[in-house]
């Protein structure tokens, strides 16, 4: 038995033991269902600069040229196109079997929901680009009718209802939070036993604060990525290598 295999038997025993799990998921688990992850090596981020850029809202609203590329660029990713892989999927396992008491995602693709995760069970922390916002009426559409409206020909559809930028319902770089979203995360994180936060560099604040919240609160923390993070060092066990093989080995045995 290999270290990584022994040490994957001891967290698989602590998730059987526990009570109540709270999971954090980041673009990492998303990857290999063809959706890059943002500061890896093979980041969108990492390798298109320009895509920071048009998650800054500043940007965004500024500058309508940003805007049309930016539309060009959700035709591209084909996101609603992706499914669940089986990273996603064990966790709906966990949820079954009664243990995860909440799933707080960085994700905004909707892979969580689509692999049969109660919505009720999810905490989308940084918003989905499942729907579409006005930002001056606040009108809210699920975001295929706006790309409709781009295949058909418009670069920057605006509000049908005011007139105003319309933007995918996520949270960009210089948003709040929805308070009350962080707030449940935290509760979610003070009354665990077992925290796992899966896929994530844990760099992006104030979210990655659940980790050490969790761990104050005496709850064990397991983290696996691909990638060393931020809070290696705080963590119980740390795993290494492709989430959607080691997951379902963790909360799945057989």
């Amino acid at each position: 038995m290999t270290d990584q295999d022994a040490a994957i038997a001891t967290v698989r025993g602590w998730i059987d033991g526990a009570r109540r799990v709270v999971v954090l998921t980041g673009a990492g688990i998303s990857t290999d269902s063809g959706i890059p992850d943002f500061r890896g090596p093979q980041g969108l981020w990492t390798k298109n600069p320009e895509a920071e850029k048009m998650a800054t809202i500043g940007h965004y609203m500024a500058d309508r040229e940003l805007r049309k590329r930016s539309w060009r660029m959700f035709l591209a990713w084909e996101i609603d196109d992706r499914e669940p892989n089986a990273g996603h999927r064990a966790l709906v396992e966990l949820e079954r079997r009664g243990v995860l008491d909440t799933l707080i995602t960085q994700n905004v693709d909707g892979l969580h929901q689509k692999a049969g995760l109660s919505p009720a069970a999810i905490v989308e922390i940084h918003g989905t680009r499942r729907d579409v916002l006005c930002m001056e009426c606040g009108e809210r559409a699920p975001i295929e009718r706006a790309l409709a409206r781009v295949r058909a020909g418009e670069e920057d559809p605006a509000c049908r209802s005011c007139g105003g930028i319309l933007k995918s319902a996520t949270i960009s770089f210089g948003q709040s939070l929805v308070m009350e979203d962080l707030q449940r995360a935290e509760r979610a994180a003070q009354g665990c036993d077992l925290l796992l936060a899966v896929g994530t560099t844990l760099a992006v604040y104030p979210i990655a604060g659940v980790v050490p919240i969790a761990k104050s609160a005496g709850a064990r923390v397991v983290i696996l990525n691909a990638q060393p993070t931020e809070m290696d060092d705080l963590a119980d066990a740390v795993l290494r290598g492709s989430i959607s093989e080691i997951l379902p080995r963790l909360v799945d045995p057989a």
